[in-house]
């Protein structure tokens, strides 16, 4: 069961990294642009947000999957 579960989380991280790749490569798009209209400066804003949240999930689930010993 821990090998099944293992491989599921192994396929969230995956799907995480691929997710926050796909933020960080919009944020460059935006940040090549010399001005931002209003609504980019406020996708900006929320796909830092997101890229962020990603990151986190990601730390925590590779936590799970190889816990530090103590």
């Amino acid at each position: 069961m821990d090998e099944i579960q293992g491989s599921t989380l192994g396929e969230e991280i995956d799907r995480l990294h691929a997710e926050h790749r796909r933020y960080a490569q919009r944020l460059e798009e935006l940040l090549q642009k010399p001005y931002l209209t209003e609504d980019e400066q406020l996708e900006e804003v929320r796909l830092k947000k997101l890229k962020l949240h990603a990151k986190d999930l990601i730390f925590a689930l590779e936590r799970r999957v190889a816990p530090a010993v103590a």
